[in-house]
Order: structure tokens, then C-alpha cells, then sequence
């Protein structure tokens, strides 16, 4: 299965020429095949990967243990008919490593190996990432040929010609990534670090920070993962809310790197013991962008996430939610009272901020007060006053409620409501002529309101002052450039009760969504309308199920059958609907 690397430029050419794929084979049969793995074990890894859509087969055998790292490369290898390669100890001759610029191997894992007949032998991890091989072919002017080789090999060759030999003449990333401030070194860094600050301040680490923090703006990603390992670090993408792997480098660089992030992020690089919090802001393509950084220490390392909040990405038009006409029409009613409280719920990341952001778009137009408790505040709206919660010094959301309610406001947006002092003073707020929206943490809209007579709000208090609860999640959309029809599984069509013959469709992955199938994202929604009969039954003490069924008898479309209608429009799979159901 294997093709070594040999020193001979020619004879490496001709290895490529001399690859077949076994396009009739899938990757399962050839690891049985070449011993890596039995019939048990791919039968076992298969049954899980049924319940994990979007899982690749490879990542499922190298979690179970079933096969390394190595092993799942070189079958990969092996079926599309590319050479996998060890490096060794090649040595790349200088005049092949200034044809691929030092941002671009760095950004997308690509290292240059050989030149023969215009054409450039390239090695990476990921032969299926046709956008970055077309991307250094345009860069080059070179016809590509990819080989092979593992993640942590190619890391290490990577860093040995593009991290740990200065610049080596390479040419500097193109600074298009901006820190609008950084913090001068202060008197009581003096003690920290010495290795690592220098490090971190070397033209190679910043130009790798950069790339990574560039490449996840440009994925459009929620959050950059940068994950420490015994034998590698992986960085990893948050992309409509699913994580994306995306590049290996060599665990020496942990200690430069993290510093690196410390200082973007006006941390202190000296302690490595706990956790820490940190902030920046960049400018890119004339864009303001917040990054929120986490450090966390762990025992291999220490492991970063950056929160990427776009503010011009975020502030969503109402009518841009996604939502269907029916429900939109309904929180358009729900807003337009004067006092009362509509609460959206959902886990974190369903979209709740960003609804509660574009429902208050839809409020401005009346030119009511706004005034608006956030922890932290997202995204900055024009005309409307936002208050940050400062926890260290007692200022929470009751406390900072407390004060809002005397400076005469129409309209209150809690960020969450999180116990029941809050809870209280929310509902009275919307008891005594203010119009309040919040978020809680609730899996359906009928729970919501069990939840909040279960944290000690009285129910008569409640049915007087609630006017509905939008339950939410967030669907990713199938790309438009690529979308084939979805293969279903019987299961999946039993427990969703779709027809036999009913066609549904998915992305099958292209340059315009990164070989990932869906562009963007939408929210699904199931919307309970307190009813005066509703409202009624709450006071008596109705529960989950009692409101539940009532709202559906009243018209409410649950989330899941909200979910199938926007499969059936095409818009996005049944994959998507299977992940985000509820019942």
C-alpha cells in the first residue's frame, strides 16, 4: 500500500504515475484487507457512525482504537490512488520551498517537495481539500500532484522549514489581520518566561497565529479550537456549529504559540497553572471583529479557544431568521403589546442572542426606550442602551434589573434568566407595563413554563404576565453549489415517519462551502402562544404535557415537523433534521 519517498525527483513522479485508485472499494474493506482491521470491528464502528451523522469512518476507527492515525491515512491513500509517503529525512532544496509562499503552507498543510516537467509535487494530510491544492496552484503556476503523508510527520516539516529557521527568506504573510490595540509589555513581565515571550514574538509564530485566526474568518466560524496532544496539535473550526478539523502542527510549538495568544489577548503568559480570560480586537478587510479568548490548562498542555463575533455578521434582519411566515406572524402580535414577556429558548449555541437581537431590530422601528442586561454584550446597537454585568463586583442581572426598572424603559432584554431573583423581578417588570424579552435553558417550549413555576415563580403571577416562548435550534443549509439527492437510512425514515419514495437532498461538498455540503445556517422553531384558555390552565397548575398537547390542539407546529418542512423545500437535509428533532 505504502510509497516511500525517494530522493530522486523523477522517481517520485513516477510513483504518482504508477498509483491507481480502488474507486471500487470502500475504505473499510481496504484496511480489512491489508490487515489493519477485521469485519467485527468495521461492523461496530459502522453502527455507531449511524448515530453520529457527519462523522467521517476514519475519525470513528481512530477513536475506537480500531486503527492509527497512519493506518486510516495510508487506506485513504491506497483507495484514491495517491502515493503515502514517509518523509524521513528529505531534505526540500530551497529553491522548491520559495514556490510555495510560507502563509499559504501554513494555512492550508501543504509542504512542496519536487519539481519535475512544471509540475509540483505537494505533500498534506488532507488530499481531499481541492481548494487549497487549487489555491497553490495559482500561486505557483504549477500543475499539482498531491502525495500523502501523516499529520504528524508533515507538522514537523512544516515547522522545521517555515517556523524554526527564521524567515529563510519566505516571503511574509501579507498583514490583511490587524490588532486594533496591544498591550506594551508591562514592569511585571520582567519575571515571565523569557523563552517562550521571544518566541512568541518571533515573525514565524505571529504570522502562524494570524493564518489560524485569517482561515477561521474566512470558514465563517464560530469559535478556533487549538487543542494540545502527545504527539501533535490539532486546530480545529467551529462551522455552523459543527467542528471541522483543519490542520496538525508539531507539540513544540504549544509553548510559543499559546504565548502568542496570551499576548493577542493581554493575558499573563507567566502563569500556566490556571485558567485565564482574554480579549482582542482585530480589523479585517476593514471589518471590527471581537475575538473572546479561553485558556484552560490541562495535562498535556495548554488548550485555546478563540470565540470569533463578526458584529457585522451578527445583527440578523428580523425577517431574515428564517422563520415561517406563520410564526412570524405571531411574534410580530407578541411585540407589538406594551407589556408582557416573550422568552426564547434553547441550549447554548441554538441562535438565541442573535433572535432576541433581531426581534429588538423589529422593536426600534416604534422608538420606544430600549435598555438591555447582557453578560458580555455581543453585538452594539444604535438607540439602544446596553448594561454589562460585572459579576467580581456583585453587579448581576437582579441587581442591575433593579436599577433598569426606575429609569423608565418600554422595553427590557435580560441576556438569561438564570435563578429566581431574577426570574421574580422579571415578571414583574413585565407585570407592571414593560415589555420583556429573555433567554432560558430549556429543551421545548412547554417546558419552559414548568421550569420557571419549578425555580419558584408563581403560576397565577406567570399565566398573568407571559406571552409565549419560541423553542429553538440551528439548522445548517444545504449548499446550493452542490446539493445531490440524500441517501436516507431506513431507520432514520421510520423514526421521522417519512415515505418510502419521498426524496430528500443534501450538499455533497465544493469549493464554495469548503467541501463541507451546507452554507450557512437557519433558526427551526416551535412557537407556544399563550392563549387566555392556556393561560388559565397554567395557574391551575397544568403540566408539560397537559400545555403541550393543548398547544398543539391550537395550532402550534412543533420543531421537528417545522425542521421536515424546510427539508422538503430543499433547504437542508434529513441529516440535519434527525440531529435537531425532539420528539
Amino acid at each position: 500500500m505504502q510509497q516511500h519517498i525517494i530522493n530522486i525527483e523523477t522517481d517520485l513522479y513516477q510513483a504518482i504515475q504508477q498509483c491507481r485508485p480502488q474507486s471500487g472499494k470502500r475504505l473499510g474493506e481496504i484496511l480489512i484487507d491489508e490487515g489493519f482491521l477485521d469485519q467485527q470491528q468495521l461492523d461496530h464502528a459502522l453502527s455507531i457512525q449511524l448515530n453520529s451523522p457527519g462523522i467521517h469512518l476514519g475519525d470513528t476507527l481512530e477513536q475506537l482504537g480500531y486503527c492509527s492515525h497512519e493506518q486510516v491515512t495510508a487506506g485513504l491513500a491506497s483507495k484514491l490512488g495517491i502515493p503515502y509517503i514517509t518523509l524521513g529525512d528529505y531534505e526540500i532544496p530551497a529553491k522548491i520551498l520559495h514556490l510555495v509562499p510560507s502563509e499559504i503552507a501554513l494555512q492550508y498543510n501543504i509542504l512542496p517537495l519536487a519539481e519535475h516537467k512544471n509540475r509540483l509535487v505537494v505533500t498534506t494530510d488532507n488530499p481531499l481539500n481541492w481548494s487549497a491544492l487549487e489555491v497553490v496552484r495559482f500561486h505557483t503556476n504549477h500543475n499539482i500532484e498531491a502525495v500523502i503523508t501523516s499529520s504528524a510527520s508533515l507538522g514537523k516539516m512544516l515547522e522545521k522549514y517555515y517556523l524554526q529557521n527564521g524567515d529563510d527568506g519566505l516571503d511574509d504573510l501579507d498583514d490583511d489581520l490587524k490588532l486594533v490595540s496591544e498591550e506594551k509589555e508591562r514592569k511585571d513581565d520582567i519575571t515571565l518566561s523569557q523563552t517562550a515571550a521571544k518566541e512568541a514574538q518571533k515573525k514565524p509564530i505571529v504570522r502562524l497565529v494570524n493564518s489560524i485566526i485569517m482561515q477561521g474568518i474566512k470558514y465563517r466560524a464560530s469559535d478556533i479550537h487549538i487543542r494540545p496532544g502527545n504527539t501533535q496539535i490539532d486546530v480545529l473550526y467551529r462551522i455552523d456549529g459543527k467542528l471541522r478539523h483543519s490542520r496538525t502542527l508539531s507539540p513544540v510549538l504549544l509553548p510559543a504559540l499559546v504565548s502568542r495568544i496570551k499576548i493577542t489577548g493581554r493575558m499573563d503568559i507567566a502563569e500556566r497553572r490556571l485558567p485565564q480570560d482574554g480579549h482582542a480586537r482585530v480589523v479585517y478587510n476593514d471589518n471590527s471583529i471581537d475575538l473572546r479568548i479561553s485558556v484552560i490548562p490541562t495535562v498535556i498542555g495548554e488548550s485555546v479557544v478563540i470565540r470569533i463575533l463578526d458584529k457585522t455578521a451578527g445583527l440578523k434582519p428580523f425577517d431574515q431568521l428564517g422563520l415561517g411566515e406563520k410564526e412570524m406572524e405571531e411574534v410580530r402580535t407578541m411585540i407589538s403589546r406594551s407589556y408582557g414577556m416573550l422568552l426564547v429558548t434553547g441550549p447554548t449555541g441554538s441562535g438565541k442572542s442573535t433572535t432576541l437581537y433581531a426581534v429588538l431590530n423589529e422593536i426600534k422601528r416604534r422608538g420606544p426606550h430600549i435598555i438591555t442586561v447582557e453578560d458580555p454584550v455581543e453585538f452594539n446597537m444604535e438607540g439602544v442602551e446596553q448594561i454589562q454585568t460585572l459579576g467580581s463586583i456583585g453587579y448581576t442581572f437582579a441587581e442591575a434589573l433593579r436599577h433598569i426598572l426606575r429609569h423608565d424603559p418600554d422595553v427590557v432584554m435580560i441576556g438569561e434568566i438564570r435563578d429566581l431573583e431574577t426570574a421574580r423581578i422579571a415578571n414583574k417588570a413585565a407585570l407592571t407595563g414593560h415589555l420583556l424579552l429573555s433567554t432560558l435553558h430549556t429543551n421545548d417550549a412547554a417546558s419552559t413554563v414548568t421550569r420557571l413555576i419549578d425555580m419558584g415563580v408563581e403560576p397565577y403571577l406567570l399565566s398573568s404576565t407571559l406571552l409565549g416562548v419560541m423553542a429553538q435550534r440551528l439548522i445548517r443549509l444545504n449548499c446550493p453549489h452542490c446539493i445531490e439527492e440524500e441517501d436516507i437510512d431506513p431507520h432514520v425514515r421510520k423514526q421521522l415517519e417519512l415515505g418510502e419514495n419521498e426524496v430528500f437532498y443534501k450538499g455533497k461538498g465544493c469549493d464554495q462551502c469548503h467541501d463541507i455540503g451546507y452554507l450557512g445556517r437557519a433558526a427551526v422553531v416551535e412557537l407556544l402562544v399563550i392563549t387566555p384558555e392556556m393561560a388559565t390552565r397554567i395557574s391551575n397548575g397544568a403540566n408539560t404535557h397537559e400545555i403541550k398537547s393543548m398547544a398543539l390542539a391550537n395550532g402550534m407546529k412543533s420543531l421537528t415537523a417545522n425542521a421536515l418542512e424546510i427539508a422538503r423545500q430543499k433547504k437542508t437535509s434529513i441529516e440535519e433534521v434527525y440531529a435537531v428533532r425532539l420528539e
